[in-house]
């Protein structure tokens, strides 16, 4: 396994490679949902390569890029042992030098809401980034989890508005047994907040039920997530939405595939996890 941590050793890596290539940009702090990404890429691959960058950019002012968990010993040892070729790993300096000054942005019609009307610059941030790294290392498909839902739609727009030659990957969240959706925050929980974090699958769950029963009034099911979560003393809804898939508008009735999300604060930890019903 190769590491690169400029962008002229990553082109020259890129430029040695003769057949397809998967992405899996990451932040780091590895865990099983990243490591299924990197076994499909491998899967679907002759190269495969990962990035490790904490992306300033994405986090607000009052947000935890200072303190977000980084262990990057750890993060290569896994990433050998999944057979990556490459990890990529430039400094914040390589990939924003002096003078930076040129942003990718997606209308607010996708950005505006949900994550993008907590996190003011959030996706800015995001479709930056990832559009850099689609140019340094120019991948046949790129993969991403769907874990983070909106973040997948807004960079599968970005992807067609601009005409960019990857194909994006989307795969299904992993989970720890007791059906908490696995994520690096996940560290920043103590035990008693570790286990009052199940609240946010068990409310899905409850969404889900109501669904397959034949609820289809998504206020019904917003409703019943928040008579969930409302009564653990450590959560704090941020917001409860039952929004169309491909749109992210909110709905009345559910008539076609919709995306039911939420963010709650547990403790000082902000959490997201989401489901999609098909009727």
């Amino acid at each position: 396994m190769q590491i690169a941590t400029t962008v002229a050793e990553m082109r020259q890596r890129r430029a040695a490679m003769t057949g397809s290539v998967g992405l899996v940009p990451t932040m780091g702090y590895l865990h099983e949902g990243h490591l299924s990404l990197v076994r499909r890429a491998r899967a679907d691959n002759e190269d495969v390569v990962a990035s490790i960058f904490v992306n300033p950019t994405q986090f607000g002012p009052q947000e935890d890029y200072q303190r977000y968990p980084r262990d990057p010993e750890r993060d290569l040892r896994l990433l050998e042992a999944e057979g990556t070729d490459v990890v990529f790993m430039p400094s914040v300096d390589e990939m924003y030098p002096p003078g930076f000054d040129a942003w990718v942005d997606v209308g607010e019609s996708l950005t505006g809401r949900l994550e993008g009307a907590a996190r003011a610059g959030h996706f800015r941030g995001v479709t930056t980034v990832v559009a850099k790294l689609f140019e340094i290392v120019r991948p046949q498909r790129a993969y991403f989890g769907q874990k983070d839902a909106q973040q997948l739609a807004v960079i599968r727009k970005m992807v067609a508005d601009l005409n960019m030659d990857v194909e994006i990957v989307g795969l299904p969240t992993l989970r720890e047994a007791d059906g908490l959706a696995m994520s690096s925050r996940n560290s920043y929980l103590s035990p008693a907040e570790r286990r009052a974090a199940i609240v946010l699958w068990r409310s899905l769950c409850r969404a889900e039920e109501l669904f397959d029963g034949s609820e289809r009034g998504a206020e019904t099911l917003r409703q019943a997530m928040r008579a969930v979560l409302d009564p653990e003393p450590l959560a704090r809804i941020e917001y409860v939405s039952v929004a169309d898939a491909a749109t992210l508008q909110e709905l009345g009735d559910i008539g076609g595939p919709a995306l039911v999300s939420l963010a709650v604060r547990i403790g000082r930890t902000r959490l997201i996890d989401n489901v999609t019903l098909e009727p």
